[in-house]
């Protein structure tokens, strides 16, 4: 996909900075010239929440909204570095988005606000999901010879894998952890729930594993044929760009469910406007929006007791901890060590 540089001015009466985070995409909506705008920053597609947004300025006049793109690093840089001056930030990177709220980056909502979010989908006052989405394995079509069943945990996916080197050597793909802020998100809480994950990690490297930064990247290959196995990928992803020529699992020995997170800067400018946009993604009218498009899912406990192989990815204190500088480097040490197979 094209980048584009989008430099934005400092806070704290700084005229300009030569820094600028790196932007995927930027779209205006709703009226020309609007005597306000509404400037959110995020990691999902525009496509993906434009029925949303169209909803709510529908029923706001006088407002627009300008929706920038970026990936989840570069959004983190753009608060965190830069002091990008937007008024909601949405993320699928939950660890980079409790850190910006744990370091002050964040305004606190109203109590109302988060009240009625089930406790693992919040934290404190100043961040909350507004979607969740399972994080899945993908099989090209031709993945899998006659007679063989579709892995359906990962122990069966080592299996697979480790039995037909031949067939999976160079098709294999994942996140690079060192680049990707949800690939470190997922191969963390993956090591955090089973020991599997390791022994996956090292067939994947003895098979010469391609490394992503992106779903969208890891999709395009495996329904090109290129790659025959996607590991941790986002399912909103796999919908949104079609499922033609793949297979969509969800492990049952546990899918990791994403938790889609906003928050406040404390550099917003019309932070009363996003806090009615919240509360608009929050709404039943707008989770109902959220769950009509490809992918995404509304926030409720209930999905859980419905499919009890989905593991939320809660919002606790530790997401914190893998962020701790010495746990990363421990971990993508380990990672390396895992994908560097002889």
């Amino acid at each position: 996909m094209r980048r584009i540089l989008f430099a934005l001015g400092l806070s704290l009466g700084l005229a300009q900075s030569l820094a600028a985070f790196e932007v995927e995409s930027t779209q205006d909506f709703g009226p020309e010239a609007p005597p306000r705008v509404l400037s959110v920053l995020s990691t999902t597609d525009t496509a993906i929440l434009a029925p949303v947004i169209t909803a709510y300025l529908a029923q706001t006049p006088g407002l627009g909204l300008r929706y920038v793109m970026a990936s989840s690093q570069e959004v983190h840089r753009a608060i965190a570095d830069e002091g990008a001056a937007f008024d909601l930030v949405i993320s699928s990177a939950m660890d980079l988005q409790m850190k910006l709220a744990n370091d002050g980056f964040a305004l606190s909502l109203p109590a109302d606000l988060v009240a009625d979010q089930p406790v693992w989908s919040r934290w404190r006052d100043l961040l909350v999901s507004v979607a969740q989405e399972p994080v899945v394995l993908i099989l090209a079509d031709g993945a899998l010879r006659a007679g063989e069943d579709v892995p359906r945990t990962r122990r069966d996916l080592i299996a697979l894998l480790r039995d037909n080197p031949d067939r999976f050597r160079g098709r294999v793909g994942t996140y690079d952890p060192a680049v990707s802020g949800a690939g470190y998100l997922f191969a963390a809480q993956d090591a955090r729930l089973s020991d599997t994950f390791w022994r996956l990690a090292e067939v994947m490297g003895r098979l010469d594993a391609r490394l992503f930064c992106c779903s969208v990247d890891m999709i395009d290959e495996v329904r090109a044929g290129r790659l025959l196995v996607g590991y941790n990928v986002l399912g909103l992803y796999t919908q949104a760009q079609g499922a033609e020529g793949i297979t969509v699992v969800e492990l049952e020995d546990f899918t990791l469910t994403l938790l889609r997170t906003a928050l406040i800067p404390r550099t917003a400018p019309e932070p009363e406007a996003a806090t009615d946009f919240m509360r608009f993604l929050l709404s039943a009218e707008g989770q109902a929006l959220i769950a009509s498009g490809d992918g995404l899912a509304a926030v409720e406990e209930a999905a859980f007791e419905r499919n009890p192989h989905l593991r939320p990815i809660r919002l606790d204190p530790g997401l914190l901890a893998n962020l701790d500088a010495v746990s990363r480097s421990r971990f993508l040490t380990e990672w390396r060590a895992a994908m560097e197979q002889p």
